[in-house]
């Protein structure tokens, strides 16, 4: 029987069936376990959250005495009802990339504990529930809808202790902005968040020290890592009901259209439409984070080197959409203007994908920092246009990311 009781009546061994409201409220990556730890009841008390659904057919009851809020038989009645919570508090209304960075900045710590949750439950042999995953990937979908640039761009500002974990934060978000500039339904760009989500779970079962290793990989570590989509592959199927498209993401994002990839060396047609997402999404993440060995690359010198390597390793029609839903020139791209400025990309326009707002900061003509100015080069009138990508590293300006994301304390 599910029942509806508050919080201030759970005892140690119920099952938690679900929480009543958004996944943001509380700090649990998902529901559906039973409670075995009081830490846990104290946490959720101190939540926002008032009400949850337990299971007493599989955990302990209400004490006697007690009276449920409401009590179901149906599981479908229960979900429906919860959907419909969960939806009245959604807000897809659009916002400015610095209005979305505040918002994105808690939806990207809450992901990171998460995933690090998910990663250690597989690493301790429990079953990998990709259900619970939902409400977390329909947070940063409905970031992606609000502005589809900031979640990403934030994602992109990990540490390296952080990157095995935000680097699938990351891909979730790209594959949900990609999804929805491809025109593919709600349902898919659903799993498609979730598959990236879940793309790396089989790093969970590689040797933390190669893992974590913090220098260029032997060929035989290399080989250990190699075998990390196929270890993915074998967790997930320990799940129930996992969505077959999420199974192949997870297998076949190293696959690459000339047939070199792995595992399976598949080639072109080969290769599903959702490896080919999961593949570039996850190819531009790694190249732009910092790691432990290198510097992440510009994000539009990223996209330039990608575009080189586009005819063997991408499928092209998947790439190009790709670069729609970033921009040529993406959030935190240094650029200098035809005025002589420099300038970093914060936001994407409607009019064109080489017209961003661009914040200006430095003067290349008196060699000077300048007072930060934002210019729309999408605006009437406006003549000044981007005429170079510009390296970071030549520049070396410290707060560079700062500059674009408005945060000095990044990440998050």
């Amino acid at each position: 029987m599910l029942k509806k009781i508050a919080v201030e009546q759970l005892v140690v061994g119920m099952h938690l069936k679900e929480f009543c409201g958004s996944w943001m409220e509380h700090p649990f990556w998902r529901s559906g376990f039973v409670i075995t730890d009081p830490k846990d009841i104290t946490t959720i008390r101190a939540s926002a959250i008032r009400e949850v659904w337990i299971d007493s057919s599989k955990g302990l009851d209400v004490a006697v005495g007690e009276t449920a809020v409401s009590e179901s038989d149906s599981e479908e009645l229960v979900e429906a009802e919860l959907r419909e919570a969960v939806a009245s508090t959604r807000d897809v209304a659009p916002l400015s990339v610095q209005e979305e960075l505040a918002r994105a900045a808690k939806i990207c710590h809450q992901s990171k504990q998460a995933v690090l949750s998910m990663f250690q439950e597989a690493r301790m042999g429990k079953t990998v529930d990709t259900g619970g995953a939902k409400q977390l990937v329909q947070e940063i979908s409905d970031s992606v809808t609000r502005n589809p640039g900031a979640l990403i761009s934030l994602a992109r500002l990990k540490t390296a202790d952080d990157y095995t974990y935000m680097h699938s934060v990351a891909v979730c978000a790209m594959m949900v902005a990609l999804a929805k500039q491809l025109g593919l339904s709600e349902e898919e760009t659903r799993s498609a968040g979730i598959a990236g989500l879940m793309h790396d779970l089989g790093k969970a079962a590689m040797p933390m020290d190669v893992l974590n290793k913090p220098g260029k990989l032997t060929d035989a570590e290399f080989a250990i890592i190699k075998k990390h989509p196929e270890e993915g592959y074998r967790l997930l199927q320990t799940g129930n009901a996992v969505d077959p498209m999420v199974l192949d993401v997870c297998l076949h994002h190293h696959e690459k259209v000339d047939g070199s990839g792995y595992p399976k060396g598949l080639k072109g047609e080969q290769i599903s439409l959702f490896a080919k997402m999961g593949a570039v999404c996850d190819v531009y993440d790694a190249i732009t984070s910092n790691r432990p060995y290198k510097s992440g690359w510009d994000p539009a010198e990223s996209l330039r080197k990608m575009a080189e390597w586009a005819s063997g390793h991408f499928d092209s029609k998947v790439f190009q959409a790709f670069v729609k839903s970033l921009g040529i020139y993406p959030i935190g791209s240094l650029v200098q203007l035809s005025s002589g400025r420099l300038g970093v990309v914060v936001e994407q326009t409607a009019k064109s994908l080489t017209t961003p707002c661009v914040k200006v900061f430095y003067s290349t003509k008196s060699h000077m920092r300048i007072v930060p100015e934002i210019v729309d080069l999408s605006r009437p009138g406006i003549t000044d246009k981007i005429v170079s990508r510009e390296d970071p590293a030549k520049w070396k300006f410290p707060d560079l990311d700062e500059l674009w994301s408005g945060m000095p304390n990044s990440p998050w």
